[in-house]
């Protein structure tokens, strides 16, 4: 009964033929080896406030990004998270842009320290787009980035969807930046299409990225020229979520691009391993 109402409130959002090709699995309780201990299924009409916050600003995360965070671009309906990227003039306290979105975090109300993380999610496609599901220290015990570290689940680059990358960010022994990716491509379509999972496996000496339980990026044992290993990594990090527009790495959109674009997310889930109880 709970999958028919999730199908028939995404068929009001135009997404019906998702949700019948890819239904939401039931909440796993139980997944073998794996205890869940925060999630958001987006089951509510607003954002929950008590798990996420807003970051407003103007600058996004530098990289020459375009866009002006607001809180007006997200929207929480029917177990669905919309954060939209839109092409309007926005005046604000820091000065205006031509494009909106927004970027929410879970700082201070979920923190961990290893564990594994799973969101399932379906991504924008269009030049300038560059979604992201990433994680970044609550304290900063090593000295700012990237000597405290940088965990990017995932991201992707609009006039690329068929392609997502995950990226683990440190400093090498000189304490210069460094850092370990890798991609996947899927096989026909692209993450615009349907939802997918995306997911980060987080161990004391190692971090797995997956899409869709397929490994496909594995770091193991990093040197880092702040601190011995498995620093920066030794620390609580938080999960966020956002949608840049334009940048250093995806561009600026062109004639080509269209707007609105959305990051829609099904859930969030985070599990620790059993015996770490």
């Amino acid at each position: 009964m709970r999958l028919l109402l999730k199908i028939l409130r995404l068929w009001r959002l135009g997404l019906a033929s998702i949700a019948l090709s890819a239904p939401t699995p039931a909440l796993p309780q139980t997944l073998a080896g794996w205890e869940l201990v925060w999630n958001d299924e987006f089951n509510g009409e607003t954002l929950d406030l008590s798990k996420w916050e807003f970051e407003v600003n103007a600058n996004g995360g530098g990289n020459r990004e375009l866009q002006y965070y607001v809180t007006n671009n997200v929207r929480v309906h029917g177990g669905i998270l919309t954060i939209e990227a839109r092409k309007e003039h926005y005046v604000g306290t820091q000065g205006a842009r031509d494009y909106t979105s927004s970027r929410i975090r879970t700082k201070r109300k979920g923190d961990w320290l290893l564990g594994r993380f799973d969101t399932r999610a379906k991504l924008p496609r269009g030049k300038g787009m560059w979604p992201a599901i990433w994680m970044l220290p609550s304290e900063n015990r090593y000295g700012g980035w990237p000597h405290n570290g940088e965990i990017d689940i995932m991201e992707l680059l609009g006039h690329e969807p068929q392609k997502v990358y995950g990226t683990l960010h440190f400093t090498d022994v000189r304490r210069r930046h460094a850092s370990s990716g890798n991609h996947l491509v899927l096989s026909p379509g692209s993450f615009a299409d349907d939802f997918h999972v995306f997911r980060l496996d987080w161990e004391t000496n190692a971090m797995r990225w997956y899409v869709d339980d397929r490994l496909y990026h594995t770091v193991t044992n990093w040197q880092s020229g702040t601190n011995s290993s498995p620093a920066p990594f030794n620390q609580k990090f938080h999960l966020l979520l956002n949608l840049a527009v334009g940048g250093n790495w995806p561009g600026n959109p062109d004639s080509s691009s269209s707007f609105p674009q959305a990051l829609v997310v099904d859930y969030v889930r985070v599990y620790r391993k059993s015996e770490n109880r």
